[in-house]
């Protein structure tokens, strides 16, 4: 009987591998967003083995302490000329460190070190059964309303997970300015996005609006990512590859050996096109630009004002910084096809965001649409395509941040028997109550219209000045319109504050702790620093406007 054949597939002798190299990485440059990582996971190991009374503490106090040091890092690496003259990549391709990406990572860890001063604000709510509160809920895994929950809040429970969150969020948001290739790029994408969805379902007050707006942002998050991750499969069948030095030499037509097995899609403009729309469509959600804005006002209502102050501020600049890297370094060649797209998409984002905001009656929701009207106006700076656009795009997102958190700082502070008192109603006759606190609110307002001697006004001069220059005036013209109607709901709040009668069963203000202090002061220390002495920090951003490719 004859021996069964043996398909000849199972029988070949397989070639001897070849040695697999070793990875290299320069730990030293990746150093900001290792030790927020490596912190977020001790933050982790403190849920696990601290006792539960001294979690807060240890928890806010590595956070603090591992930010102020990546920060640290960051400075030490732009001293070093890691910004201008020693710009390279890293990790093997994967992360650039260059100016944009080392001015958007110390932006976003300042951002993070007063956000993380408001996630720890226990001040603003009387105690309950004898402990401090904060915004978080007391047992996120339990029913709103149930016997779970109540049991929580009698023993004084609190969620300190948030801190790991919120570090994760921001080694998330480190690398996505810096990414350098889609991967890296969709990666760090799913790592800051996916402690945003918890942040936000986390509200200690109206939990089940809070969780809605979790809901809403995940869903709609998922299909912003599924998009980008089909776009990325579509440039990937384009140019062979998913780094971007790669696909920029393909679309220039400057490539060198082309894979024979590649040859028949490389080149073709229709999968190029379709991919580079589905990828910005998914960066252009995270920034909040009309038509992709319908998450952000349930959102930035739903969710706890810290974390909506913190996502507010420092997602659009991630966000924006990794809009810029791929359309500056990846995509110059297409510049003809993708600006009078940006072009539509600026004008729309710019009116609505200001119309819309007009007919608001909660404050969250009226920074929310206020939010979406400066994504527009930060997106006149991008269209510029020159090295001015992308210096007064980091000047824009680094003075708008510092102004948002400082806001939703304020709006944590009024409060009546129910929480935040957020309706516009509410805040009527603010100005005679508490002096100050309207005060500052009409600060950060002011630097949101864009009026002189704040730092929106150095803003907003900056990214229009070098979208005329980009030869995009009429996008300017229309700038300057939308600007005129967003001023008319910031100066009505400001004189529903200072002139209207306080009502007598109105909201209280409430003291916070130094924490919130420190926040504010901050909020309002930048917004005037930079409204009246703007050129230093113009010129660092312009030092720091030159992408490595």
């Amino acid at each position: 009987m004859s021996a069964p054949v043996v398909h000849s597939l199972w029988t070949t002798a397989a070639d001897p591998i070849s040695k697999i190299d070793a990875p290299k990485i320069e730990y030293g440059q990746l150093s900001p967003t290792l030790i927020v990582i490596g912190a977020a996971v001790l933050g982790i190991l403190v849920e696990a083995f601290v006792p539960r009374k001294s979690r807060y503490y240890v928890q806010v106090f590595l956070s603090v302490v591992a930010l102020a040091a990546a920060f640290a890092a960051v400075v030490g690496l732009a001293a070093g000329g890691y910004g201008t003259t020693k710009a390279h990549i890293a990790a093997m391709g994967a992360i650039a460190v260059d100016g944009p990406a080392l001015f958007l990572q110390g932006t976003i860890l300042l951002a993070g070190i007063v956000s993380i001063f408001t996630f720890a604000e226990r001040r603003l709510d009387p105690e309950a059964h004898g402990n401090r509160v904060h915004s978080f809920a007391a047992q996120a895994g339990s029913v709103p309303g149930s016997e779970s929950e109540q049991r929580a809040v009698k023993a004084g429970f609190t969620t300190t997970e948030v801190f790991p969150l919120a570090l994760f969020a921001i080694g998330g948001m480190l690398v996505f300015p810096a990414a350098n290739d889609l991967l890296t790029l969709f990666i760090a994408l799913e790592v800051f996005s996916l402690p945003l969805y918890l942040l936000c379902a986390l509200a200690r007050r109206k939990r089940l609006v809070s969780q809605e707006a979790a809901v809403k942002y995940f869903l709609l998050g998922a299909f912003a990512s599924a998009f980008t991750l089909f776009g990325i499969a579509l440039l990937y069948g384009y140019a062979g590859s998913v780094s971007y030095a790669k696909l920029a030499s393909v679309v220039d037509g400057t490539v060198g050996s082309i894979d024979p097995a590649l040859a028949d899609t490389m080149g073709n403009d229709a999968l190029l096109l379709i991919g580079m729309a589905l990828v910005v469509m998914g960066l252009l959600f995270k920034v909040g630009a009309v038509p992709f804005h319908m998450w952000t006002p349930d959102v930035y209502q739903g969710a706890p004002t810290p974390v909506t102050g913190f996502m507010a501020a420092a997602t659009k600049v991630a966000a924006f910084g990794a809009l810029l890297r791929l359309l500056y370094v990846v995509l110059p060649g297409l510049r003809w096809d993708w600006r009078p797209v940006m072009w539509a998409v600026a004008i729309v984002t710019m009116l609505a965001g200001a119309i819309v905001a007009i007919t608001q009656t909660d404050i969250k929701r009226l920074l929310a649409y206020s939010s979406i009207a400066h994504a527009g106006f930060i997106l006149a700076g991008v269209i510029a395509t020159t090295p001015e656009g992308v210096s007064s795009v980091l000047f824009y997102l680094g003075a708008y941040s510092f102004v948002t958190i400082g806001a939703f700082a304020v709006v944590t502070l009024v409060r009546d028997a129910g929480g935040e008192a957020t309706h516009l109603s509410k805040w009527a006759g603010l100005g005679r109550r508490s002096p100050l606190v309207a005060a500052v609110f009409a600060v950060f307002l002011l630097a949101f219209a864009g009026i002189p001697l704040t730092s929106g006004f150095a803003g907003k001069f900056a990214v229009f000045k070098a979208a005329a220059e980009g030869g995009a005036g009429a996008l300017v013209v229309v700038g300057v319109i939308s600007s005129a109607i967003a001023a008319f709901f910031y100066i009505r709040v400001i004189v529903l504050m200072f002139f209207s009668e306080p009502k007598a069963d109105g909201p209280t203000v409430a003291v916070p702790s130094p924490l919130t202090m420190t926040t504010i002061a901050v909020g309002v220390a930048v917004t005037i620093v930079l409204g009246l002495a703007p050129q230093y920090f113009l010129d660092l951003a312009s030092q720091a406007g030159v992408f490595v490719r």
